[in-house]
Protein backbone atom coordinates (compact mmCIF):
# COMPACT_ATOMS: atom_id res chain seq x y z
CA UNK A 1 0.00 0.00 0.00
CA UNK A 2 1.64 3.15 -1.18
CA UNK A 3 1.73 6.38 0.68
CA UNK A 4 -1.34 8.13 -1.34
CA UNK A 5 -2.99 5.11 -0.53
CA UNK A 6 -2.09 5.46 3.37
CA UNK A 7 -3.12 8.76 3.30
CA UNK A 8 -6.49 8.57 1.53
CA UNK A 9 -7.60 5.45 3.87
CA UNK A 10 -6.65 7.77 7.02
CA UNK A 11 -8.13 10.22 6.09
CA UNK A 12 -11.62 8.41 5.43
CA UNK A 13 -11.09 6.43 8.76
CA UNK A 14 -10.80 9.62 10.71
CA UNK A 15 -13.64 10.94 8.97
CA UNK A 16 -15.69 8.07 9.98
CA UNK A 17 -14.80 8.99 13.61
CA UNK A 18 -15.51 12.35 13.52
CA UNK A 19 -19.12 11.16 12.12
CA UNK A 20 -19.83 8.43 15.12
CA UNK A 21 -18.81 11.09 17.63
CA UNK A 22 -21.10 13.52 16.57
CA UNK A 23 -23.93 11.01 15.79
CA UNK A 24 -23.20 10.07 19.44
CA UNK A 25 -23.20 13.65 20.64
CA UNK A 26 -26.34 14.55 19.02
CA UNK A 27 -28.64 11.70 20.09
CA UNK A 28 -27.50 11.47 23.67
CA UNK A 29 -27.11 15.24 24.70
CA UNK A 30 -29.20 17.34 21.36
CA UNK A 31 -32.51 15.08 20.85
CA UNK A 32 -33.22 14.73 24.70
CA UNK A 33 -33.10 18.59 25.25
CA UNK A 34 -34.02 19.57 21.48
CA UNK A 35 -31.33 21.36 20.86
CA UNK A 36 -30.20 21.91 17.02
CA UNK A 37 -27.03 21.42 15.33
CA UNK A 38 -25.74 23.78 12.57
CA UNK A 39 -26.46 22.85 8.63
CA UNK A 40 -28.78 20.56 7.29
CA UNK A 41 -28.75 18.76 10.06
CA UNK A 42 -30.41 21.02 12.57
CA UNK A 43 -33.02 21.92 9.59
CA UNK A 44 -33.66 17.88 10.62
CA UNK A 45 -34.06 17.97 13.69
CA UNK A 46 -36.70 20.32 13.23
CA UNK A 47 -38.59 18.21 11.25
CA UNK A 48 -37.65 15.26 13.77
CA UNK A 49 -39.06 17.40 16.57
CA UNK A 50 -42.13 18.52 14.63
CA UNK A 51 -42.78 15.65 12.83
CA UNK A 52 -40.78 12.69 14.03
CA UNK A 53 -39.40 12.07 10.42
CA UNK A 54 -35.77 10.02 10.88
CA UNK A 55 -33.10 12.92 11.11
CA UNK A 56 -30.45 10.96 9.28
CA UNK A 57 -32.88 9.60 6.60
CA UNK A 58 -33.93 13.52 6.28
CA UNK A 59 -30.27 14.68 6.04
CA UNK A 60 -29.73 12.85 2.80
CA UNK A 61 -32.29 14.32 1.26
CA UNK A 62 -32.14 17.49 2.08
CA UNK A 63 -28.39 17.39 1.09
CA UNK A 64 -29.49 15.93 -2.76
CA UNK A 65 -30.29 19.79 -4.22
CA UNK A 66 -27.40 21.19 -2.64
CA UNK A 67 -24.98 18.07 -3.78
CA UNK A 68 -26.39 18.52 -7.38
CA UNK A 69 -25.61 22.25 -7.10
CA UNK A 70 -21.58 21.55 -5.59
CA UNK A 71 -21.48 18.99 -8.67
CA UNK A 72 -21.84 22.24 -11.51
CA UNK A 73 -19.43 24.34 -9.07
CA UNK A 74 -17.21 22.22 -7.20
CA UNK A 75 -14.28 19.78 -8.06
CA UNK A 76 -15.07 16.09 -7.98
CA UNK A 77 -12.73 15.51 -5.31
CA UNK A 78 -14.38 17.40 -3.33
CA UNK A 79 -17.60 16.16 -3.70
CA UNK A 80 -16.73 12.43 -3.21
CA UNK A 81 -15.01 13.21 0.30
CA UNK A 82 -18.24 15.43 1.07
CA UNK A 83 -20.55 12.39 0.12
CA UNK A 84 -18.60 10.01 1.81
CA UNK A 85 -19.10 11.89 4.93
CA UNK A 86 -22.70 12.80 4.54
CA UNK A 87 -23.59 9.50 4.01
CA UNK A 88 -21.81 8.45 7.64
CA UNK A 89 -23.16 11.34 9.36
CA UNK A 90 -26.37 10.73 8.25
CA UNK A 91 -25.69 6.85 9.25
CA UNK A 92 -24.71 7.82 12.71
CA UNK A 93 -27.70 9.80 13.19
CA UNK A 94 -30.01 7.21 12.67
CA UNK A 95 -28.23 4.26 14.00
CA UNK A 96 -27.60 5.97 17.20
CA UNK A 97 -30.84 7.51 17.53
CA UNK A 98 -31.62 4.63 20.78
CA UNK A 99 -29.02 6.61 23.18
CA UNK A 100 -31.72 9.52 22.50
CA UNK A 101 -33.97 7.66 25.01
CA UNK A 102 -31.50 6.67 27.74
CA UNK A 103 -31.33 10.84 28.68
CA UNK A 104 -27.98 10.19 30.57
CA UNK A 105 -27.58 14.22 31.47
CA UNK A 106 -31.16 15.51 32.99
CA UNK A 107 -29.88 19.21 33.17
CA UNK A 108 -30.29 21.29 30.12
CA UNK A 109 -27.47 23.30 30.77
CA UNK A 110 -24.64 20.75 30.67
CA UNK A 111 -26.53 18.78 28.07
CA UNK A 112 -25.40 22.25 26.00
CA UNK A 113 -22.08 22.11 27.48
CA UNK A 114 -21.09 18.27 27.16
CA UNK A 115 -23.01 17.86 24.22
CA UNK A 116 -21.00 20.94 22.18
CA UNK A 117 -17.86 19.81 23.47
CA UNK A 118 -18.36 16.60 22.08
CA UNK A 119 -19.66 17.52 18.88
CA UNK A 120 -16.86 20.36 18.51
CA UNK A 121 -13.98 17.10 18.97
CA UNK A 122 -15.63 15.45 16.05
CA UNK A 123 -16.07 18.47 14.09
CA UNK A 124 -12.66 19.16 14.71
CA UNK A 125 -11.44 15.48 13.89
CA UNK A 126 -13.22 16.04 10.54
CA UNK A 127 -11.60 19.57 9.58
CA UNK A 128 -8.38 18.70 10.55
CA UNK A 129 -8.27 15.80 7.67
CA UNK A 130 -9.93 18.38 5.29
CA UNK A 131 -13.11 16.03 5.29
CA UNK A 132 -16.76 17.42 4.87
CA UNK A 133 -20.40 16.64 5.61
CA UNK A 134 -22.13 17.87 3.21
CA UNK A 135 -24.77 20.37 3.65
CA UNK A 136 -24.28 24.18 4.30
CA UNK A 137 -20.33 23.32 3.54
CA UNK A 138 -20.87 23.47 0.04
CA UNK A 139 -23.07 25.80 0.47
CA UNK A 140 -19.88 27.95 2.07
CA UNK A 141 -17.24 26.48 -0.43
CA UNK A 142 -19.15 27.70 -3.21
CA UNK A 143 -19.84 31.09 -2.07
CA UNK A 144 -15.95 31.36 -0.94
CA UNK A 145 -14.84 30.42 -4.16
CA UNK A 146 -16.81 32.83 -6.43
CA UNK A 147 -17.17 35.55 -3.60
CA UNK A 148 -14.18 35.33 -1.10
CA UNK A 149 -16.86 35.10 1.31
CA UNK A 150 -15.38 32.25 4.40
CA UNK A 151 -17.05 29.29 4.58
CA UNK A 152 -17.68 30.10 8.45
CA UNK A 153 -19.55 33.07 7.59
CA UNK A 154 -22.02 31.49 5.65
CA UNK A 155 -22.60 28.84 7.98
CA UNK A 156 -23.18 31.38 10.94
CA UNK A 157 -25.87 33.48 8.84
CA UNK A 158 -27.38 29.97 8.18
CA UNK A 159 -27.30 29.14 11.44
CA UNK A 160 -28.86 32.22 12.98
CA UNK A 161 -31.87 31.57 10.57
CA UNK A 162 -32.10 28.25 12.27
CA UNK A 163 -32.50 29.88 15.77
CA UNK A 164 -35.01 32.14 14.73
CA UNK A 165 -37.27 29.16 13.37
CA UNK A 166 -36.45 27.31 17.22
CA UNK A 167 -36.83 30.14 18.95
CA UNK A 168 -40.74 30.43 16.82
CA UNK A 169 -41.25 26.99 17.13
CA UNK A 170 -40.01 26.10 20.72
CA UNK A 171 -39.74 28.96 21.95
CA UNK A 172 -36.71 31.59 23.24
CA UNK A 173 -35.24 29.46 25.94
CA UNK A 174 -34.85 26.59 23.95
CA UNK A 175 -33.35 28.72 21.51
CA UNK A 176 -31.23 30.39 23.69
CA UNK A 177 -29.93 26.46 24.86
CA UNK A 178 -29.48 25.68 21.28
CA UNK A 179 -27.08 29.10 20.78
CA UNK A 180 -24.99 28.14 23.87
CA UNK A 181 -24.37 24.78 22.37
CA UNK A 182 -23.16 25.52 19.14
CA UNK A 183 -20.91 28.73 21.00
CA UNK A 184 -19.20 25.51 22.94
CA UNK A 185 -19.24 23.91 19.82
CA UNK A 186 -17.36 26.09 17.84
CA UNK A 187 -14.75 26.86 20.37
CA UNK A 188 -14.07 23.62 21.15
CA UNK A 189 -13.24 23.21 17.53
CA UNK A 190 -11.28 25.79 16.82
CA UNK A 191 -9.49 24.54 20.14
CA UNK A 192 -8.83 21.25 18.27
CA UNK A 193 -8.07 21.78 14.91
CA UNK A 194 -5.85 24.58 15.77
CA UNK A 195 -4.15 22.56 19.22
CA UNK A 196 -3.64 23.65 22.36
CA UNK A 197 0.12 23.88 22.31
CA UNK A 198 0.10 27.77 21.76
CA UNK A 199 3.08 29.73 20.36
CA UNK A 200 3.60 33.03 20.91
CA UNK A 201 5.44 35.83 18.05
CA UNK A 202 7.82 37.99 20.01
CA UNK A 203 9.26 41.31 18.47
CA UNK A 204 12.18 43.14 20.11
CA UNK A 205 12.85 46.46 19.52
CA UNK A 206 16.45 47.06 21.84
CA UNK A 207 19.75 49.18 22.31
CA UNK A 208 20.99 46.04 23.52
CA UNK A 209 19.88 43.31 21.05
CA UNK A 210 22.42 41.25 20.73
CA UNK A 211 23.35 40.35 24.88
CA UNK A 212 19.30 39.68 24.58
CA UNK A 213 19.30 37.18 21.24
CA UNK A 214 22.20 35.31 23.35
CA UNK A 215 20.41 35.23 26.29
CA UNK A 216 16.98 33.58 24.75
CA UNK A 217 19.34 30.98 22.72
CA UNK A 218 21.28 29.79 25.89
CA UNK A 219 18.54 29.59 28.11
CA UNK A 220 15.14 29.60 26.44
CA UNK A 221 16.62 27.48 23.86
CA UNK A 222 14.71 29.51 21.02
CA UNK A 223 16.33 30.40 17.81
CA UNK A 224 16.06 34.25 17.16
CA UNK A 225 16.33 36.21 13.95
CA UNK A 226 17.58 39.62 12.99
CA UNK A 227 15.09 41.86 11.27
CA UNK A 228 17.40 45.00 10.15
CA UNK A 229 15.13 48.05 10.52
CA UNK A 230 15.26 51.56 10.57
CA UNK A 231 13.06 54.26 12.89
CA UNK A 232 11.44 56.51 11.01
CA UNK A 233 11.65 59.99 12.56
CA UNK A 234 15.55 59.50 13.20
CA UNK A 235 16.35 57.20 10.16
CA UNK A 236 18.37 55.44 12.91
CA UNK A 237 19.37 51.56 11.79
CA UNK A 238 18.73 49.04 14.43
CA UNK A 239 18.16 45.34 14.81
CA UNK A 240 14.95 43.96 15.71
CA UNK A 241 14.57 40.51 17.34
CA UNK A 242 12.24 37.92 15.85
CA UNK A 243 11.25 35.14 18.28
CA UNK A 244 8.63 32.39 18.39
CA UNK A 245 8.40 30.79 21.04
CA UNK A 246 6.13 28.45 23.46
CA UNK A 247 3.45 29.67 25.92
CA UNK A 248 5.22 28.00 28.49
CA UNK A 249 8.25 30.23 27.26
CA UNK A 250 7.42 34.00 26.76
CA UNK A 251 7.42 34.49 30.45
CA UNK A 252 10.80 33.63 30.85
CA UNK A 253 11.48 35.68 27.47
CA UNK A 254 10.40 38.75 29.24
CA UNK A 255 12.04 38.45 31.99
CA UNK A 256 15.06 38.44 30.07
CA UNK A 257 14.41 41.39 28.17
CA UNK A 258 13.25 43.10 30.92
CA UNK A 259 16.43 42.67 32.96
CA UNK A 260 18.44 43.40 30.04
CA UNK A 261 16.85 46.65 28.78
CA UNK A 262 13.94 47.64 30.95
CA UNK A 263 13.89 50.47 27.87
CA UNK A 264 13.02 47.64 24.72
CA UNK A 265 10.29 47.87 23.25
CA UNK A 266 8.39 44.55 22.95
CA UNK A 267 5.42 43.17 20.95
CA UNK A 268 3.86 39.33 21.84
CA UNK A 269 1.32 37.76 19.61
CA UNK A 270 -1.07 34.63 19.11
CA UNK A 271 0.30 32.66 16.57
CA UNK A 272 -2.00 29.74 15.44
CA UNK A 273 0.32 27.70 13.06
CA UNK A 274 3.99 27.34 13.01
CA UNK A 275 6.23 25.25 11.15
CA UNK A 276 9.66 23.88 11.41
CA UNK A 277 12.73 22.82 13.25
CA UNK A 278 12.02 23.16 16.68
CA UNK A 279 8.09 22.88 16.50
CA UNK A 280 7.04 20.76 13.98
CA UNK A 281 10.31 19.61 13.04
CA UNK A 282 13.08 17.93 15.95
CA UNK A 283 16.08 20.26 16.91
CA UNK A 284 19.40 18.94 15.77
CA UNK A 285 20.60 17.25 18.85
CA UNK A 286 23.46 18.43 20.51
CA UNK A 287 23.68 21.81 17.90
CA UNK A 288 20.60 23.33 19.75
CA UNK A 289 20.59 25.59 21.02
CA UNK A 290 23.48 26.79 19.68
CA UNK A 291 25.83 29.38 19.82
CA UNK A 292 25.03 33.76 18.43
CA UNK A 293 25.16 33.36 15.13
CA UNK A 294 27.32 36.49 13.03
CA UNK A 295 24.81 39.14 13.09
CA UNK A 296 24.92 39.39 8.80
CA UNK A 297 23.97 35.51 8.81
CA UNK A 298 20.06 34.41 9.15
CA UNK A 299 19.17 32.68 12.16
CA UNK A 300 15.97 30.21 11.85
CA UNK A 301 13.53 30.03 14.48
Amino acid sequence: MNKFTNTIFYRYAMVAIACVVMGIAFNVFYVPNKLLSGGISGIAGILYYTMDLPIGIVSIILNIPLFILGYKFMDKEYLIGALYGMFVFSFALDFFSFLAELKPVHDTMLSCIAGGVMYGIGAALMYRVGGSGGGTDIIGAIVQKHYSISISTTGFIFNIGLLFVSSFLFGLEPALYTLLTMFVMTKTCNAFVIGFDFKKNIIIISDNPEPIAEAIIKIVGRGVTYLHGEGAFTHRQRDVLFVVAKLTQTAKIRSIVKDIDPNAFMIIHDVNDVFGRGFTLKASGPNFPRPLPPKDHHHEN
